[in-house]
């Protein structure tokens, strides 16, 4: 089982000397990725769905791991997940192919459509609107990436005679990874991802999802990732592998010690799972 951890860059670890130590334990430990998530704004005072109070501080994705990228070697660095719909896609594909060269190819480009709507409010994006808005954004992203002269024509975007320099280390691309359990998502994730990513789920909550996402057209060969609802042990860790799990990205605590012991713990059960 590949395993990281999620939380990087938010909370404690917005202190980058929290964050550098973590990551050195991380790449250290022998962990294969770690992973932050986004938001731009929080509800104050905080509303439903808001994950957080409006004082939680999160790094902005791109900032914290390309810092993060020249403090390690080896770990993976993964975003769970960049709101895409709330991004201009041009200035995304630029931002993130600088990562990926700044991390030596490291990166994997976890995205979501997001679902804090005071957060699109604030931003003047149309809610009603991010589902569409990240299938064509991740449309244009790969247009950057890959054509020799990129060209688009879209609802949203459109464009021709330019170029992005540079292009991702990863050969096409880094690999999107799309997260979200409605029907939408599933498909996004079957068109346009080389994985999917569930958070906070259990073992029963996965297995329907992958089933449901088997039964889209290219379903099947999606690289599943889950940050589970419950601990990190070596039974749960065989029994996500058993519904066709293969990245377990555990939250750790906030606290730089306790953050630390869990890092080794999950290390440790994954030995022996």
């Amino acid at each position: 089982m590949k395993v990281g951890f999620f939380g990087i860059g938010s909370g404690a670890s917005a202190d980058p000397t929290v964050a550098i130590n973590l990551a050195h334990h991380a790449e250290t430990a022998g962990l294969e990725s770690m992973w932050t998530g986004e938001h731009v704004v929080f509800p104050s005072p905080r509303q439903p769905p808001s994950p957080a109070a409006p004082d939680h501080p999160m790094l902005h994705p791109s900032t914290v791991l390309a810092f993060l990228a020249a403090k390690t070697s080896t770990i993976r660095l993964g975003t769970g997940i960049v709101l895409i719909a709330q991004r201009n896609p041009l200035v995304l594909a630029k931002e993130m192919a600088s990562l990926d060269v700044l991390s030596n190819g490291r990166l994997i480009l976890g995205i979501g459509a997001g679902y804090l709507h005071q957060e699109f409010a604030a931003l003047g994006i149309p809610f009603h609107e991010r589902g569409v808005r990240s299938n064509e954004y991740i449309e244009i992203m790969r247009a950057l990436w890959n054509q020799d002269q990129p060209t688009f024509e879209g609802r949203f975007y459109q464009f021709s005679e330019i170029d992005a320099q540079p292009r991702p280390i990863q050969r096409g691309g880094p690999p999107i990874v799309v997260g979200g359990t409605s029907p939408g998502a599933l498909r996004r994730a079957a068109k346009y991802g080389q994985g999917w990513y569930g958070f906070a789920m259990n073992v029963d909550q996965t297995a329907s999802v992958v089933e449901r996402l088997r039964d889209l057209d290219g379903g099947d060969q999606l690289e599943i990732s889950v940050t589970p609802s419950m601990r990190v042990d070596a039974a749960a860790i065989d029994a996500f592998r058993g519904v066709g799990v293969d990245r377990i990205i555990s939250l750790i605590p906030q606290d730089e010690s306790r953050a630390k012991q869990a890092i080794d713990a999950l290390v440790a059960e994954n030995a022996n799972a």
